[in-house]
């Protein structure tokens, strides 16, 4: 299992540790999952994500590898800038879901999810540099003014921009991005200072939160999750997520089996569904209207803004906003609404 070089902080601010894509991480602190969720709404968190990935890419073949690896892009962007992708398999599964960032002319650093490092690597070759340092996400309404306290140059980084700079003496690479429905950034540190920054985004009146308020906090914004809403047999059209298929831009894996499933229409939909009452939804179980069943989970829990149970499932049904299905598990069954995701939208 490992650690992050930041797992002695969490522990003293009494972290509650866990295993997470083989990773030991947070999974919430002494004032729970609940409490730093709404913080997240309200205020300003951060997040280690550390366990995330990094794969550097240099030179200058780069940006054609990775236009023949992902199925985003790259000529909407440029440098300074991030680009969220999907890394596919021949069959047109999403083998995960990636962000892109455009560090320097010839310098990419692509961040898989925790446990794909490897598979991506695999594909695209790279520098695993994930070891070297931390990425500290800053979300929330006020994250920017106060991580400004920390350095003002974090929270000039605009969304989806990618800024590097030197602070305290280290190169410090910062993306407007994140992954809670909230603004926000996120600060990939070398380990030599990340225990500082760290506790210096604390002294900033940020609070630490954990992975369980991280989940709940995207599945509120129906962000989606490898393994859930996407994975083996899962393509990038069924969760969703066309628009980040360039099918235009020429060859890349994956792209046959997109442009088949295109022209011969989708087998199932993802749809989001609000609970009646407070009951937590739960992965896996089944959807069904009047007694017919149409599909099944993919993430499901407990809604603290909505105060409600909220769920993504696929259905084989496009079915239509308004539309009163059962959610059920064994002998029990709670009744819901289907609603259009998200489930809360972002303040503007």
């Amino acid at each position: 299992m490992k650690r992050t070089h930041l797992w002695q902080e969490h522990v003293n601010l009494g972290a509650k540790m866990v295993p997470f894509g083989g990773w030991e991480m947070p999974l919430s602190y002494k004032g729970g999952t609940v409490a730093e969720h709404m913080a997240c709404r309200s205020d300003a968190v951060v997040f280690d994500v550390s366990h995330l990935g990094t794969v550097r890419l240099e030179g200058a073949e780069s940006f054609d590898l990775l236009q023949r690896s992902f199925t985003n892009d790259l000529n909407k962007i440029g440098v300074g800038r991030a680009q969220y992708t999907h890394h596919l398999n021949p069959e047109g599964s999403v083998v995960d879901d990636i962000i892109v960032w455009w560090v320097a002319d010839d310098r990419f650093d692509v961040m898989p999810n925790a446990s794909n490092t490897s598979s991506v690597i695999g594909s695209i070759g790279g520098v695993d540099v994930t070891s070297q340092r931390c990425v500290l996400a800053v979300q929330g309404p006020n994250a920017r003014v106060k991580v400004a306290k920390v350095d003002p140059r974090f929270a000039a980084v605009k969304r989806f921009h990618v800024e590097r700079f030197d602070f305290q003496g280290v190169e410090v690479v910062v993306a407007g991005t994140g992954y809670t429905g909230e603004d926000g950034i996120e600060i990939a540190v070398p380990n030599a200072i990340a225990t500082e920054l760290f506790n210096q985004i604390i002294a900033a009146e940020i609070s630490p939160a954990g992975l369980g308020a991280r989940d709940t906090l995207r599945l509120e914004a129906a962000l989606p999750l490898h393994g859930h809403e996407l994975g083996d047999g899962i393509t990038s059209y069924q969760a969703n997520l066309g628009w980040v298929v360039a099918l235009d831009k020429g060859a890349f894996i994956g792209r046959d089996a997109l442009v088949s499933e295109k022209e011969s229409g989708l087998r199932r939909h993802l749809v989001g569904v609000v609970g009646d009452s407070r009951q937590p939804f739960r992965d896996h179980m089944t959807l069904s209207r009047g007694g017919e069943i149409l599909g099944e989970v993919t993430s499901g829990n407990f809604s603290p803004v909505l105060g409600k149970g909220i769920a993504i499932a696929f259905s084989n049904l496009n079915l239509e906003e308004g539309t009163r299905v059962e959610v059920t598990s064994g002998d029990r069954s709670i009744p819901g609404t289907i609603v259009k995701m998200p489930f809360v939208a972002k303040k503007k």
